[in-house]
């Protein structure tokens, strides 16, 4: 294996690496948010793309380069086993297929496995965001949760203050309308005992004056006959 093809093979254990170690079931993807975080991070990112697509393209063209391979020994593989020549050159045109293939097989999955590492990770930091932003959610939902009930507890305290004030408010008002009434009752029936009294008062008045009536009337009719007397008495004695 040539040196170029070691260094893609070694490429392509990495990834496998990288891949089964993203896919740990106990390490969360907040981890990884933090690891990717780091500020060396940073300062490869401005390189990143320009080395992600390099690598891309090297791949692509031993990939290439691979397939042309197997096309060209695969089609010397047919001929020289339709030909009973030589047995060497049949054994080494099928190991030089055979290497192909395998350099067709490293290269292809190491292009698969760069672009699943690449949308891995950056799936791996979505859902790191995604539950970031879940959890500031989460408590920002429990701190609406306790203010909303705080303010509804706080609305029931002073519906009661209210409802208290509101009753004893009620309680004075209708105390004072019962003493207003009382006040009422009492000048009322000070009222009707006055014209109770003022009516007794004029029936004993009119009572009075009836008698004084018939008795200035019985004064009149004696005094009437008294002069009728002495005018006859007069007469006589003249």
């Amino acid at each position: 294996m040539t040196i170029q093809w070691v260094a893609v093979a070694t490429f392509l254990y990495a990834e496998i690496g990288l891949i089964l170690l993203f896919c740990l079931p106990f390490i969360p993807p907040q981890r990884w948010q933090k690891i990717f975080s780091f500020n060396v991070w940073g300062k490869i990112a401005t390189f990143w793309n320009k080395a992600f697509l390099t690598i891309i393209i090297l791949l692509i063209v031993l990939f290439l380069d691979a397939v042309r391979e197997v096309r060209k020994y695969a089609s010397i593989h047919t001929i020289d086993k339709s030909s009973t020549s030589k047995l060497g050159a049949y054994e080494h045109t099928q190991m030089k297929l055979f290497r192909s293939q395998r350099n067709l097989y490293i290269s292809g999955f190491s292009l698969f496995f760069w672009l699943v590492l690449r949308r891995l990770v950056t799936l791996i930091t979505q859902l790191a965001k995604e539950l970031s932003n879940k959890g500031v959610l989460k408590s920002q939902a429990e701190n609406t949760n306790k203010a909303a009930k705080r303010f509804m507890e706080e609305n029931e305290k002073l519906k009661r203050i209210l409802n208290h004030d509101e009753e004893h408010t009620l309680e004075t008002e209708n105390k004072k309308l019962v003493e207003d009434q009382e006040k009422l009752k009492a000048e009322l029936k000070k009222t009707l005992d006055a014209l109770y009294k003022a009516q007794r008062d004029v029936m004993t008045m009119k009572t009075q004056s009836e008698r004084l009536s018939k008795e200035y009337d019985q004064l009149l009719k004696e005094h009437s006959e008294l002069q009728n007397r002495l005018e006859r008495d007069n007469k006589k004695g003249l």
